[in-house]
């Protein structure tokens, strides 16, 4: 108690000393009378060291401007063919994505960002230019996992679908791959990844 109540003086020194006429004084939480402060328990970001109280709304990272001129140089059909199987580990079984929506995403710098800041970084992007939608190939997997795209112009795309695994607590977890097509060909790609990684 003693050194809440000095650190409450030394703010109050510091308002009158500076001629401020408000300040906010921080919540100090308390547990068994030790004047431990204490951490909430959600997804937020916590400044340590001011009580209880300071959070802040999870940072969006603000996409790149749409590269359209990029985009305009990609062919919207073409004869090759990716398939494969879109599926989650859990403690040495396979857990298939059954009825899952996946989509190919051409390789561009618009995409790169996506993937290295939300699927590699985990973080939140700023709403995708709708322009995108144009340029994506989208199809479902049967109950076994399985999927396939026909007519993928040859490129560089990402794969990417979403399980929903409910023998994780009924996680979603998003699974992306990098794959190269080329002209009149067939690529087959293990889209698989462990629970909790």
């Amino acid at each position: 108690m003693r050194t809440i109540f000095m650190g409450i003086l030394a703010i109050w020194a510091t308002v009158l000393l500076s001629g401020c006429t408000h300040i906010e004084l921080p919540d100090f939480g308390h547990k068994k009378g030790t004047g431990t402060v204490q951490n909430a328990s959600d997804d937020r970001v916590h400044v340590s060291g001011v009580g209880e109280g300071v959070q802040s709304e999870p940072i969006v990272i603000r996409r790149i401007p749409f590269p359209a001129d990029e985009y305009a140089q990609l062919k919207s059909m073409g004869n090759g063919v990716v398939k494969g199987k879109i599926a989650v580990r859990l403690n040495g079984r396979t857990i298939p994505g059954r009825q899952t929506r996946l989509y190919l995403n051409p390789v561009t710098t618009y995409s790169n960002q996506w993937y290295r800041e939300s699927y590699l970084g985990g973080h939140k992007l700023s709403k995708a230019d709708p322009r995108l939608f144009n340029y994506l190939k989208f199809t479902a997997s049967d109950d076994q996992g399985n999927f396939a795209f026909y007519g993928v112009p040859a490129g560089e795309y990402y794969v990417v679908g979403t399980v929903h695994c409910t023998e994780c607590d009924g996680e979603n977890i998003r699974i992306a791959r990098r794959v190269r097509v080329k002209n009149k060909g067939t690529v087959t790609v293990s889209l698989t990844k462990t629970a909790g990684n």
